[in-house]
């Protein structure tokens, strides 16, 4: 099962995901990051793959590995700002 992805996680282009989609849920004391949170690097917005049947303040999660992101600002594909680290306590699906 894929592990929750987080503020501050790794994303594989080394650049770490920024929540700003949801407040209220958070793993090992991180925000759960959902659909739309983006890198910083700039852009990179998540996209939710794996799963489609939780939901953070009307928002889909993300999970590590399986969800994937747009292009970032420096021009990284999806496939390279896609999310990389999680909580090893918390997975879904």
């Amino acid at each position: 099962m894929p592990g929750a992805h987080r503020n501050g996680d790794s994303r594989f282009c080394g650049a770490t995901t920024t929540v700003t989609g949801q407040s209220t849920v958070s793993v090992d004391d991180k925000l759960w990051a959902v659909d739309g949170d983006k890198n910083s690097h700039g852009a990179g917005f998540l996209i939710p793959v794996v799963g489609h049947t939780v939901f953070i303040e009307d928002k889909k999660i993300i999970v590590a590995i399986g969800d994937t992101a747009t292009a970032d600002n420096l021009h990284h594909l999806p496939a390279l700002a896609a999310p990389q680290g999680f909580s090893s306590t918390v997975s879904a699906y």
